[in-house]
């Protein structure tokens, strides 16, 4: 009976490389019944060096030149490569698209240039886009900002006890509103307990309370928690037990 005979695998493998890519190696595995011409236009589509502008050189793994495959209607086999053996091409073109280098280094690749006054010309671009987001953004957020600052403030009343964190500090809600001379929003004047502030109500000259020197702090509503913290003893001791 007769068995089935498969044909051996006549294929080799070969690395690639190319004259004018330095930085360019590839690793193919072709039949050795393949011609020569055929072979070329496989590395056509591979680099981009013209089938007719295209001379192939075997290499030996020591990169000895062993052949020219110089007969195009030639298999591969007539050349008797080996496994790992290099096919270098040699582009003979000089105005290919693999010369100067610029395939492989894009710093060699002249760029687009555009001066500011002709950006700006433009209907539309990137930066205009930009800073109309970001203008939008800005405005929304701080629209954002003074209506929660503005609800926080409806809760205090000059005249509420208060405690501000950090701190735990204590004292009597004195101004609440806004103060241009320090920033948009709200804000909210305290006179503490001790002496633990920065002025007497009195900040960038302009007078927003009047308090003793030292116990005066202006700060955002959100710090501000009122409710009934009465003014601590200061003798008490709150460890003793």
């Amino acid at each position: 009976m007769s068995k089935l005979q498969m044909p051996a695998d006549d294929s080799v493998a070969l690395r690639v490389t190319h004259s004018n890519l330095a930085t360019f190696a590839s690793d193919i595995r072709v039949s050795q019944q393949t011609t020569v011409e055929a072979l070329k236009e496989k590395l056509w589509k591979k680099t981009g060096t013209a089938v007719g502008s295209m001379r192939l050189e075997l290499r030996d793994e020591a990169g000895a030149r062993v052949a020219d495959l110089d007969r195009d209607a030639a298999p591969l086999a007539a050349y008797s490569p080996y496994d790992g053996y290099r096919l270098h091409i040699i582009d003979l073109d000089p105005s290919s698209v693999t010369s100067g280098g610029w395939l492989e280094d894009t710093s060699l690749v002249e760029k687009y240039t555009i001066s500011d006054e002709a950006y700006d010309k433009l209907g539309t671009n990137f930066r205009k886009f930009k800073e109309k987001m970001v203008a939008k953004t800005t405005v929304s957020d701080d629209n954002q900002s003074d209506n929660q600052m503005e609800e926080l403030c409806a809760n205090i009343k000059v005249g509420d006890r208060c405690e501000l964190e950090p701190g735990a500090k204590r004292g009597t809600v004195k101004f609440v509103g806004k103060a241009e001379a320090l920033g948009r929003g709200f804000w909210v004047g305290v006179q503490y307990d001790e002496p633990l502030g920065k002025h007497d109500g009195m900040v960038k000259g302009v007078r927003f309370f009047e308090c003793p020197q030292g116990h005066g702090a202006i700060v955002r509503p959100e710090k501000v928690k009122v409710g009934d913290f009465p003014e601590r003893d200061p003798f008490d001791d709150e460890d003793e037990i």
